[in-house]
């Protein structure tokens, strides 16, 4: 039996992810220092676990409905009313999926057909491409520069627009760039999109993690909520990658659809991460202030230490990434994190790994301790000596 040829060809295309590759070389060497992996390095607040563990005490192991706890449902539109000033109504308009990544995939799967174009800024996340293209769609990269502080603009945008477009995806604030966009650059996206029918799936999973202004959801612009889909989650702010939950919201007939493949695919989320998402969602507001601040502290260093070195940083004003440039060295993204792991045995990620236009740039993640960074940045140091 030819195994290979059996396989969907869409799968035996796929590249794996560029993130994964390094981080799993990395794990190999017990020294190694690895910035590769967007994982904060906190460990989930104390009441958030303790929450998760009183359900199973009190014998909340059964399953919840397909669109998850109403009390969560209820708990989110709440939290996203209270802090990004968006309404939804928890019956008919939240769906709480695993993760943030089962969210785009869904909404991916809805709406996208053979053939139909998605845009794509780039540099962007690694799973947006792979999900379009396993719905039969086609994946439309609109290249972000560092001359535009990594946002999408309203020309780039117009300019990309076919008759096959069907959707755009909005990755702000952005993995691996740190870009986010302000009010007023949504508003001119949105002047771009009233009209049309091209559909928004705006990933706001580090919404949360901002510095020196507040996210602002491409859904609270005037006209945009009805054809967008919110995606977010529990992972990167509150600390709880493990835990596996995120959500999207949107108009009933988008939830009501995607709710349909939710439920064939995935029935419903973890009953104890729900519960334990309850209590984030009302009585985390300090944990995730102390965590934004540190991660600050951590960024500022960060960019100015790269900078000092020789490799030129943009300053990132979302997230938990850097992107600097490694042009001056002369090596590609590859060969640049091939050596460094070799030579000196920290692990970033090469830029190429989110789209052609990432080349020239790697992505250095400051989700983790200032021990570590500041020890990696060191060993970055004396490697770069050697190629500038």
């Amino acid at each position: 039996m030819n195994i290979e040829k059996l396989l969907n060809q869409k799968v035996t295309e796929m590249k794996p992810s560029g993130i994964r590759r390094f981080f799993d070389i990395a794990a190999k060497m017990p020294d190694a220092i690895s910035l590769g992996v967007g994982e904060p390095d906190f460990v989930t607040p104390w009441h958030i676990r303790e929450a998760g563990i009183y359900s199973l005490e009190k014998g909340h192991t059964y399953y919840t409905s397909n669109s998850g706890l109403e009390e969560l449902r209820f708990e989110i539109t709440n939290y996203l009313n209270r802090r990004f000033s968006v309404k939804y109504d928890y019956k008919s308009e939240v769906l709480v999926t695993v993760g943030g990544s089962e969210a785009i995939d869904l909404c991916t799967r809805a709406f996208i057909g053979i053939g139909d174009q998605v845009l794509i800024p780039e540099p962007c996340f690694v799973c947006y491409a792979p999900c379009v293209t396993m719905a039969g769609g086609v994946p439309v990269p609109i290249v972000t520069t560092e001359e535009d502080n990594f946002k999408l603009t309203a020309k780039a945008l117009k300019e990309a627009i076919t008759p096959k477009t069907k959707m755009l995806i909005m990755p702000f604030p952005n993995n691996p760039t740190g870009a986010i966009m302000d009010k007023n650059d949504l508003e001119e996206i949105a002047k771009v999109l009233r009209g049309t029918d091209i559909i928004v799936l705006s990933d706001e999973i580090y919404a949360e993690l901002t510095y020196g202004q507040n996210h602002v959801s491409i859904a609270s612009i005037e006209g945009m909520k009805e054809r967008t889909m919110l995606i977010s989650g529990f992972s990167k702010a509150f600390a709880m990658t493990g835990w596996r939950l995120g959500y999207v919201c949107g108009n009933a007939e988008i939830i009501k659809a995607i709710t349909k493949i939710h439920q064939y695919g995935i029935m419903c989320t973890p009953t104890t991460s729900q519960y334990a998402a309850i209590d984030a969602m009302k009585n985390s507001d300090n944990d995730v202030a102390y965590m934004v601040s540190e991660y600050n502290h951590r960024r500022k260093v960060l960019v100015e230490e790269l900078n000092r070195i020789g490799l030129h940083c943009f300053e990132p004003k979302g997230a938990f990434y850097t992107f600097p440039s490694i042009k001056t060295t002369g090596l590609s993204s590859e060969e640049f994190c091939h050596k460094l792991l070799e030579d000196q045995k920290v692990a970033v990620v090469p830029g190429n790994a989110f789209g052609d236009s990432g080349e020239g740039f790697v992505r250095i993640s400051y989700a983790y301790s200032i021990e570590s960074i500041g020890k990696a940045l060191e060993k970055i140091e004396k490697f770069v000596k050697k190629h500038i």
